[in-house]
């Protein structure tokens, strides 16, 4: 567990919160969508990337520089601002008041953009900035320059896979941004391929990255078999294994048959998995044998899921393996 408090003068900002993984749907937000707190209640993270100014374009940073900076590919401003950034859910934070000539944004809330927004109550130091304005996860960071660890209560240990099973933790429910973790697969997906084909094994995951991975990567012979494993679940024979990250520490869980372990978020691997089944039925007596209906029929969708294109280029542009040429082609060609 870890509490913060205020570098300037001690005092507490934070309730006891858990170190849990950087989610991967920080890749990407639906725009002028409201949208959920980041993380947990009762959770941290932190991110390892630079955050704020000052900005500079990619062209404008040497190639060894970029790479530091953890960016291989053009994929908007590169930040100088400072790493590990704490960032927890709004609920989280007190002792904190909002400087008001730095909370504008776009339309419904703030988004951060004039800096720090938040001060220390004790000292008026600026420690943070909220961000929940449409098009943005709830989320207040803390700035690792202006923030201490206190003294907090032992850390809670970290959970097995078959706990996680167990209690229900891999599931959450991101519903209409599901795409977001999606697109980010797909982009670990299309690295672990080497430019080979790749035959997706019927079923959810066909369903759900068939279509684009057709879109990206050539037909052929030599097709690497994609298919999804995990605890609970079991293994089988595929070149590419999709599972799921554990969402306390991030470690993948790893196949033991030589396959290569792709990363998928857990909520999402869960979906896939053992995905929901849902009836309709009377409060007494059930329907007649053999007899199974929906009333009223679910809605068709509007359009074929896809994988999120912003989420899957954020993704690429942070792989090294961009770097290489028929990636780089197929980044720059877009999806």
């Amino acid at each position: 567990m870890a509490v913060f408090g205020c570098a300037g003068c001690g005092a507490v900002l934070t309730a006891a919160v858990s170190e849990v993984a950087l989610p991967v749907h920080w890749a990407d937000t639906h725009w002028e969508t409201l949208h959920p707190p980041l993380l947990e209640a009762g959770s941290f993270a932190v991110d390892p990337a630079p955050d704020g100014p000052p900005w500079r374009q990619f062209d404008e940073v040497e190639a060894g520089e970029a790479a530091k900076l953890g960016r291989f590919a053009p994929f908007g401003a590169l930040s100088g601002g400072p790493v590990g950034t704490v960032l927890l859910a709004p609920g989280d934070v007190h002792g904190t008041r909002l400087i008001l000539e730095r909370a504008a944004g776009y339309c419904q809330g703030i988004d951060g953009s004039d800096g720090p927004n938040l001060a220390c109550l004790g000292c008026a130091l600026p420690v943070g900035t909220r961000l929940d304005d449409c098009g943005c996860w709830q989320v207040v960071r803390l700035l690792p320059q202006a923030v201490v660890r206190l003294p907090a209560p032992p850390e809670r240990p970290v959970s097995d896979w078959a706990e996680l099973l167990a209690t229900g933790a891999l599931e959450h429910r991101l519903s209409a941004f599901r795409d977001i973790p999606a697109g980010v697969a797909l982009a670990h997906v299309v690295v672990a391929a080497a430019g080979a084909p790749v035959e997706v094994a019927p079923g959810p995951v066909a369903e759900l990255f068939g279509r684009s991975l057709d879109a990206l990567l050539p037909a052929g012979p030599g097709a690497k078999r994609l298919d999804l494993a995990g605890p609970g679940f079991g293994e089988p024979a595929a070149d590419l294994l999709l599972v799921p990250i554990h969402p306390q520490t991030g470690d993948l869980w790893q196949p033991r048959g030589g396959a290569v372990p792709v990363p998928l978020d857990a909520g999402l691997w869960a979906e896939l998995a053992f995905p929901p089944h849902r009836t309709r039925l009377p409060v007494s007596g059930g329907l007649p044998a053999g007899v199974e209906r929906d009333d009223p029929l679910p809605p068709h969708p509007l359009c074929p899921f896809q994988p999120s294109s912003h989420a899957f280029r954020y993704t690429l542009a942070r792989l090294p393996a961009v770097r290489e040429p028929w990636l780089r082609a197929l980044y720059d060609r877009g999806y």
